[in-house]
């Protein structure tokens, strides 16, 4: 069987270049494709706003807050009329009597893109920044890390593909993260920007039916998607913690309303299973239970769920929040990783399993050391020198 498809390509007064492609027999469907780069590059000489381009985006702009406000304005209206113009002059089959009797288009968004582009002043800083964010986030794509992105539920049943890439072209890599039939991708766009992008490549997947009415509900998921994984990755690169923070958490201390706050003594076991169990929840949209937390802080303990009990759990989750680390909303039972609590966990936690666990260990002499050789030689002199001392102050060692 032999199908036509008519391309018609054109370059719109609102939009700039896009196409159609129309189906050659009935009912005539069609697909349209814009870019709203396009489009709100087309508004801001009218607004006398001087700007240079990215590509797709923008490079620098004379007033970013207008800009902004231009790309904000954008919305379903502006989208349909677009179709509006060209189909009116396009030799379509459906006729003026077909719709008259009630034959038309209407659209529906089968894909649809939501970006964020961030410039860098450095542009080698930025890629090296960008290289830091793929190692420390490879594991974004796991079932129980995407749905922190998507805020959707993901269960053994769920339907999909969970994954994180991480793509080579040349020198320049590129991050994905792959959500049932929605991708996130992240990339350094002409070696100075940062580029997130959020597609959807089926509404249904996040809730939203395909109307174009849903342009707006779609455009503001997009955003918060991006800027949740922006969040994260800029928590996760700087969680550093100042001398009076950090002493004011492990110390005993008291809430503003006088109730006591047990310290949270870094090294103890429990505490840092509780801090290493809250990395898991670091942007969880649907806060923490108790139930939800006790069998990682157990699992981390290396004992059995039942030999740390919910009346323990709730103990430390108590104390959790009256640190600061977690706020409870009113009447519920669940409570939510406070920005504070989202630095103290990410920096306490690095700080025990990246630095001092495995520096530790080098400090330990043996053959199976695997501290780097200048390290390694930093300790043994180290050692030499306090023999040295100890015989000559003739002490025992």
């Amino acid at each position: 069987m032999y199908v036509a498809h008519y391309y018609i390509y054109f370059v719109d007064a609102e939009w700039g270049p896009g196409f159609l492609k129309v189906c050659g027999y009935a009912p005539y469907t069609l697909k349209l494709c814009l870019n709203g780069h396009e489009w709100a590059k087309r508004q801001l000489p009218r607004a006398g706003i001087a700007f240079t381009a990215l590509d797709n985006g923008f490079e620098r702009c004379a007033d970013p807050a207008a800009l902004q406000a231009i790309c904000d304005r954008l919305g379903a209206d502006d989208v349909q009329a677009c179709p509006d113009r060209w189909l009116r002059l396009l030799p379509l089959p459906l006729t003026r009597a077909d719709a008259v009797a009630g034959f038309g288009y209407a659209l529906s968004i089968l894909q649809l893109e939501v970006s964020r582009t961030q410039v860098f002043d450095q542009a080698q800083r930025g890629r090296e920044l960008f290289e830091e964010v793929i190692r420390e986030h490879l594991d974004l794509g796991r079932p129980d890390r995407i749905q922190l992105l998507f805020d959707r539920k993901v269960i053994k049943t769920t339907p999909g593909r969970f994954s994180t890439r991480v793509v080579t072209h040349g020198v320049l890599p590129s991050l994905h993260v792959e959500y049932k039939r929605c991708h996130v991708k992240q990339y350094f766009k002409e070696g100075r920007a940062l580029r997130t992008e959020t597609t959807f490549n089926d509404t249904y997947d996040v809730g939203i039916s395909r109307g174009l009415s849903n342009f707006a509900r779609l455009r503001d998921l997009g955003q918060r998607i991006n800027r949740r994984l922006l969040e994260l990755e800029e928590l996760a690169h700087t969680c550093d913690l100042g001398a009076p923070e950090l002493t004011e958490r492990v110390l005993p201390s008291r809430t503003p309303e006088g109730q006591p706050a047990p310290g949270l003594r870094f090294g103890q076991p429990r505490v840092d299973a509780l801090l290493q169990a809250l990395c898991v929840f670091t942007l969880r949209p649907d806060g923490i239970s108790n139930g939800q937390l006790r069998p990682l802080v157990a699992q981390l303990l290396g004992v059995p769920d039942d030999q740390y009990t919910a009346r323990q759990m709730g103990y430390d989750l108590r104390r959790l929040a009256r640190k600061g680390l977690l706020h409870r909303p009113p009447r519920t039972l669940r409570y939510e990783l406070t920005p504070h609590g989202r630095r103290v966990a990410l920096f306490l936690t690095k700080l025990r399993v990246r630095l001092l666990r495995p520096g530790l260990q080098v400090a330990e002499p043996g053959p199976l050391s695997t501290a780097p050789p200048p390290l390694r030689l930093a300790f043994d002199q180290l050692d030499a020198a306090l023999d040295a001392m100890l015989d000559a102050a003739r002490l025992a060692a």
